[in-house]
């Protein structure tokens, strides 16, 4: 089973990637649409203003994937990213998608008070060749976020990610499930190492934020 390719579109003036599945794929996600574990027959990554305040962040994708002609259930992901900078990589079968803005990084276990609460997200969308088990999925979640740390501290990047990161990792939705997702299994490690490559290629961009118009 292929992973479908991206298409660029525009809603209210702005840039969106959609990809439109031939048949559902199991899903795991954190975005605001589609998140959690299930069926899933469209993912689309779209770009809104730097200072985006909306208040129902999860309405809002529901109107933009209806403005799109997205039927069914999908998984809405939003950044302040031009997703024009979307960096893909692949390794053994594994593809991640992914937009990096890193302006505001935070460590995940730093004091509250620590740090001030600021937007800046890195979403990644990455696909399986293969089934993976639910536990599988929750792992490969985990991975994502190990590579991604990993690109930014190797990068020089003074944190973990930062407070509004979405991931998505899609799989088919038949056949044997791979069992584990981890960064040694055979697609966690392959996962680990396309997103690594991703989010490094994505740092290496100057201002990938988008004007506001």
């Amino acid at each position: 089973m292929t992973a479908p390719r991206p298409v660029l579109h525009s809603v209210q003036d702005r840039p969106v990637l959609v990809w439109r599945c031939e048949r559902p794929w199991l899903a795991i996600s954190s975005a605001p649409r589609g998140g959690g574990i299930g069926l899933r027959n469209w993912v689309f990554n779209a770009t809104v203003v730097t200072d985006y305040d909306h208040p129902d962040p999860t309405a809002h994708a529901g109107e933009m994937a209806a403005g799109l002609g997205l039927p069914g259930d999908g998984i809405g992901l939003l950044t302040a990213v031009d997703v024009r900078h979307e960096v893909t990589a692949t390794d053994s079968g594994v593809r991640a998608s992914v937009t990096t803005g890193a302006n505001v990084p935070v460590w995940a276990a730093a004091p509250e008070r620590a740090q001030a609460w600021a937007a800046g997200t890195i979403n990644a969308v990455c696909w399986s060749p293969v089934r993976l088990s639910e536990a599988a999925l929750v792992n490969a979640v985990a991975t994502v976020a190990e590579a991604k740390a990993q690109a930014l501290l190797e990068s020089g990047v003074a944190g973990t990610g930062t407070v509004t990161d979405a991931t998505a990792v899609l799989c088919p939705a038949d056949g044997d499930p791979e069992l584990y997702g981890g960064p040694r299994s055979r697609i966690g490690s392959a996962l680990a190492r396309a997103v690594h490559a991703a989010v490094t290629a994505g740092l290496r961009v100057d201002d990938p934020r988008h004007d506001p118009v």
